[in-house]
């Protein structure tokens, strides 16, 4: 019961916040309409409502983001995504794992904002797991207090949305490892998964910059996405310039 409460109150804390701020607004206009004169308290009790919300809001961001971090995820979408790659091992399946928390992570960074998925291997897993509906959308509601639909992994390029998603995944990915997104020394796990398991038809990226004549062809003939190119908003299409900025309206990912 207790653990309910606190999920129903991370997942409303930011319409508990409004509400409060509401009701004082009302409480003065009734004062106000009855003539009654203006104390300073009356602002004390909006500074202590102010206050008040903004530690609920970041409590509330804590406590999902642990959420993510520490909570249990099911055993199908390891059995699922094993069955599609053979040549997973345990550990590979662990780090898969891994990615897919650094990806959420990133949703629930992004204040709403769309989070595109950067790697093959974990978008089957993240796709394996959606399969488990009941698990799935408890793990949101945990997590992120809604519901996020799968959307399949992408890679910069004309589209604008994707490559906004793209940034904003690249940046809290980064951030979550302590990278600088615009100086990368490595990549952030979630971008290295597919190359590190040699996953086939995977999305290949490098911290180097891009080398001169703006080749982005690897030596086994996969496509490169450099680091840099992350903030390249102007060549990619992209409808912001950073990785953390600029809304599109849209949550982590659109309709399955």
């Amino acid at each position: 019961m207790r653990h309910r409460l606190l999920r129903a109150l991370a997942r409303h804390a930011r319409l508990i916040c409004w509400l409060a701020v509401l009701g004082w607004l009302a409480w003065i206009a009734g004062a106000l309409a009855t003539r009654r004169p203006l104390r300073p308290g009356w602002l004390g009790m909006l500074f202590f409502i102010v206050v008040s919300a903004a530690l609920l809001t970041a409590w509330a961001g804590s406590w999902q983001r642990m959420a993510i971090r520490e909570s249990a995820l099911p055993m199908l979408p390891r059995r699922k995504l094993r069955q599609q790659f053979a040549a997973l091992t345990v550990k590979d399946a662990d780090l898969v794992e891994r990615g897919f928390r650094q990806f959420f992570m990133a949703c629930s960074r992004s204040n709403g904002r769309y989070v595109a998925m950067p790697s093959k291997v974990v978008d089957a897993y993240w796709h394996a797991f959606v399969l488990d509906t009941r698990s799935y959308a408890d793990w949101c509601d945990r997590t992120l207090g809604r519901f996020l639909h799968h959307v399949p992994a992408g890679r910069l390029g004309g589209d604008a949305k994707t490559n906004d998603g793209l940034r904003r995944a690249w940046f809290f990915a980064c951030k979550d490892e302590a990278i600088n997104p615009r100086k990368p020394s490595r990549l952030p796990l979630l971008f290295a998964l597919d190359a590190k398991l040699g996953v086939a038809g995977g999305l290949v990226y490098s911290p180097a910059p891009r080398p001169p004549g703006g080749s982005s062809s690897g030596g086994g003939g996969a496509e490169i996405t450099y680091g840099e190119d992350f903030g390249d908003a102007g060549a990619m299409g992209g409808a912001d310039g950073g990785g953390d900025g600029g809304g599109d309206g849209g949550g982590c990912g659109g309709g399955d």
